[in-house]
């Protein structure tokens, strides 16, 4: 198996979703090996080709989502991979970590009914120009799982006029039929903004819904398939150019 196809989960004390990632990408879709990752570690494996970092409650969710992990030594590793160009995947507690540890801009703050939302809802992939997305339509509705009590995302008017402009808005929260409407946004985020993406090459992905759940049909959906359909290709490819085959005429 190319290394490159080796993802890294990260566990810290409280994440519930890292063995749902690792298993998504390692079993369910058999894409590629899931190792784990754990929040003290220091030094990166050598030949990881994405790192996910997981929902859950790491550290208890002490202070404030995400306040304690983005201290913890490996987010320091994965703020170095994601500098070089390593696809970073932030789903839930993970979106929440990216922003606080400055990976990502916005917040992700108290749901704005203050209460814990757990349901499937649709999101509208916004654009296609990103490796997470390269394999859904313009405009395509996925059916894809919450679980957050903190998931609002919030940001100054600068910011979201930013994340318009560079086309970093991958997800918003929508009706079925695809309609961005207040009715829709289970949590109050501003715009509906379900995902943003960042980094230097557009390679670090914050979202609050879980595509890890929603990659078999038993389970409800297979709305995150492509998502992890398209870091797969994005890392074979990129280890193709590093490593051409050579051909003797």
């Amino acid at each position: 198996m190319s290394a490159s196809r080796k993802v890294g989960v990260i566990v810290f004390p409280g994440s519930n979703c890292d063995r749902d990632a690792g298993n998504a990408w390692a079993c369910d879709l058999g894409l590629g090996e899931s190792v784990y990752l754990w929040h003290a570690d220091a030094q990166l494996p050598p030949d990881l080709g994405a790192i996910v970092v997981p929902g859950g409650f790491s550290y208890g969710d002490a202070l404030r989502a995400g306040a304690i992990a983005r201290f913890a030594p490996i987010m320091s590793e994965v703020s170095k991979f994601a500098a070089d160009g390593g696809l970073v995947l932030g789903i839930c507690n993970g979106f929440q970590i990216l922003c606080e540890a400055g990976l990502l801009p916005g917040a992700l703050v108290r749901n704005e009914a203050m209460r814990f939302v757990c349901r499937s809802v649709n999101l509208r992939v916004a654009t296609t120009n990103t490796v997470f997305t390269m394999h859904y339509a313009p405009g395509e509705v996925i059916a894809v799982p919450i679980a957050h009590g903190e998931g609002r995302y919030v940001c100054d008017d600068v910011t979201l006029s930013t994340l318009s402009q560079e086309d970093r808005v991958i997800f918003h929260y929508c009706q079925p039929d695809g309609t961005v409407s207040a009715t829709a946004n289970p949590n109050g985020s501003r715009a509906n903004i379900a995902g943003i993406v960042g980094g230097p090459n557009r390679n670090i992905l914050g979202m609050m819904p879980h595509p890890e759940r929603a990659v078999l049909a038993r389970l409800g959906s297979t709305g995150g398939a492509a998502l992890f359909a398209g870091v797969r290709d994005a890392l074979v490819i990129a280890d193709a150019v590093a490593n051409p085959v050579m051909r003797i005429a």
